[in-house]
C-alpha cells in the first residue's frame, strides 16, 4: 500500500513539473535587424568588401602586367627564365582564383564578428525577459526549423523593449 501510495505521488508530481513548462519563441534575427547599431556593422561589411576588392583587383593589375610583360619579353627570355616567369604568372592565377573562392567565407567570418556583440546584447535581454516572464525553453524562430508557433509565447517584442527599441 505504501509503495503504491509513493508511486502515484512521484507520478503526479512528474505531471505536474512538466505542466510547469513555459515554451516560448524569439526572432533573434529580426531584433538584429531593428538594433541602430546594425547600420555600423553594414557599414563595417561595406568598407571591408571595397577592401577585398581593391586587393583582388591589384593582384589582377599585377598578373595582367605580368602575362603583358611575359609576352613581349618571351622570346628574350632564357629557358629559366621563361620558367621563372610562367611560375609567377600560374602563381598569381592560383591566388586570384583561391582569393575568389575565399571572399565570402572572408565577408561571413567579419560579419559573425561585426554582430557578435549584438547577439550578446539581444542574449542578456532575452534572458531578463525568460527571468520575468518564467519561460522554461525559448526557441529561435529564425533558425528556419520552427514549423508554427503561437504569438501568445512569441518573447521578440519584449526582448526589443528591453532593447528600448520600438517596432512599427
Amino acid at each position: 500500500m505504501k509503495n503504491s501510495i509513493f508511486i502515484l505521488i512521484a507520478v503526479l508530481s512528474a505531471t505536474v513539473s512538466q505542466a510547469q513548462s513555459k515554451v516560448g519563441t524569439i526572432d533573434a534575427d529580426y531584433i538584429l535587424g531593428q538594433l541602430p547599431e546594425i547600420s555600423t556593422v553594414e557599414e563595417g561589411l561595406k568598407t571591408y568588401n571595397t577592401e577585398l576588392q581593391e586587393d583582388l583587383q591589384n593582384t589582377i593589375k599585377n598578373y595582367e602586367t605580368l602575362v603583358a610583360d611575359y609576352r613581349e619579353k618571351n622570346v628574350d627570355f632564357s629557358e629559366e627564365e621563361k620558367a621563372t616567369k610562367e611560375e609567377e604568372i600560374i602563381s598569381l592565377e592560383n591566388e586570384i582564383k583561391n582569393f575568389r573562392q575565399k571572399a565570402s567565407v572572408l565577408i561571413q567570418m567579419r560579419r559573425n564578428e561585426l554582430t557578435q556583440p549584438l547577439y550578446e546584447k539581444i542574449d542578456g535581454a532575452m534572458k531578463e525577459v525568460i527571468s520575468e516572464q518564467k519561460y522554461t525553453q525559448i526557441i529561435n524562430a529564425s533558425a528556419n526549423a520552427l514549423a508554427f508557433s503561437d504569438p501568445e509565447y512569441d518573447i521578440t517584442d519584449a526582448v526589443l523593449t528591453k532593447l528600448g527599441i520600438s517596432t512599427p
